[in-house]
C-alpha cells in the first residue's frame, strides 16, 4: 500500500476496533488507538515479511505485542491482512471465539505468543532475536511497548540482555502516549525520558510521531534493512484514544467500552475526517 492507502486502512481499523468493543461491552480503545498507526506502517507499508496463507513460514518477520490489551488493534490488523475474516471481529471477548480479551497464540496461529502480562513482551523478543542468530536466520523481530508498562522491572533486565548480546535483528517500539490506566504515567512512576533510558543500556535509539504514516513507514524500512550489532528502540509519541475526540488524551479511556450513542459520534467524527478522501 503506499501511504494514503494506508491511513485510510488505519482509520477503517479504528472503526473496527471501536465497533468490536462496543460489541463485546469490554475492552481497552485507548491504547489501541494510539498504535494503530504503529502497526499499520508495519504491516502494509511494506516492512514485515509474513505471509497469511502460511503464518509459521520459516521466512517471516516476528511480531510480538507486549502490551496484549490492546489485542482489538492487532485483530483489526491481521484481519485487514488476511489472516482471517473481517467478519470475526465482532466476536471479540465472547465465549468460545478465537479474540480473546488478550491474545492467544493457542487460537490464532497468526499470533507468535499469548501476551497481557507487561513487562515480558521484550523478553520474549530477545530470546526469539537470539535464536534466530544462533540459526544464522536473518529475519527480523518487532515488539510493541506501551510507556506504562516500562514501569516493569523485566523491561530493563530484557533491554541489558539485548545490548549485551548485541541484538541488531530486534527493533522495540514504545507506544508512547503518556496515560496509562491510572493516570499520566509521569504522576503514577515517572520512568523519565525513556530514549536516554534504552540508550544508557546500550540501545540505539529513533524518536518520530505515531502517527506519521509516512515517517513511520521510512523509518521501519531504514531500520529493517540497516541491521548493524545492537538493538534499536523507537519511541514514538502518540495520543491514547487518536481519531476520536472525547477519547483522546483521556486516562478513562484505558479499559471502557462506549455505549451506542458514543459509538455512533466516534464512528461519524472517524467517518468524517477525510482520511480516505479520494
Amino acid at each position: 500500500m503506499d501511504t494514503t492507502e494506508i491511513r485510510c486502512t488505519a482509520n477503517e481499523m479504528r472503526k473496527d476496533i471501536l465497533r468490536m468493543i462496543a460489541q463485546a461491552k469490554s475492552g481497552h480503545p485507548g491504547g489501541s488507538l494510539s498504535c494503530i498507526d504503529l502497526l499499520a506502517a508495519l504491516y502494509f507499508g511494506g516492512v514485515l515479511a509474513y505471509d497469511p496463507r502460511d503464518p509459521k513460514s520459516e521466512g517471516r518477520d516476528y511480531f510480538f505485542l507486549s502490551k496484549g490489551h490492546v489485542a482489538p488493534a492487532l485483530y483489526a490488523v491481521l484481519a485487514h491482512a488476511g489472516f482471517f475474516p473481517r467478519e470475526e471481529l465482532m466476536s471479540l471477548r465472547q465465549l468460545g471465539s478465537r479474540l480473546q480479551g488478550h491474545p492467544d497464540s493457542n487460537l490464532l496461529d497468526c499470533v507468535e505468543v499469548s501476551t497481557g502480562s507487561l513487562g515480558q513482551g521484550l523478553s520474549i523478543a530477545c530470546g526469539t532475536a537470539c535464536g534466530l542468530r544462533l540459526k544464522g536466520r536473518e529475519n527480523r523481530v518487532f515488539v510493541l511497548l506501551g510507556d506504562g508498562e516500562c514501569q516493569e522491572g523485566q523491561v530493563w533486565e530484557a533491554a541489558n540482555f539485548a545490548a549485551h548480546q548485541r541484538l541488531g535483528n530486534l527493533i522495540a517500539v514504545v507506544d508512547a502516549n503518556g496515560l496509562q490506566i491510572d493516570g499520566p504515567c509521569r504522576e503514577v512512576c515517572d520512568a523519565g525520558e525513556l530514549g536516554e533510558k534504552f540508550a544508557a543500556f546500550g540501545w540505539e535509539v529513533s524518536r518520530t510521531d505515531g502517527h506519521d504514516i509516512e515517517a513511520l513507514v521510512g523509518l521501519f524500512t531504514g531500520l529493517k534493512a540497516a541491521g548493524g550489532q545492537r538493538p534499536h528502540v523507537v519511541i514514538a509519541s502518540t495520543v491514547k484514544g487518536k481519531g476520536v475526540s472525547f477519547m483522546e488524551g483521556q486516562a478513562g479511556w484505558h479499559g471502557k467500552a462506549p455505549d451506542a450513542e458514543q459509538l455512533a459520534q466516534a464512528l461519524g467524527e472517524l467517518s468524517r475526517n477525510g482520511v480516505c478522501d479520494g
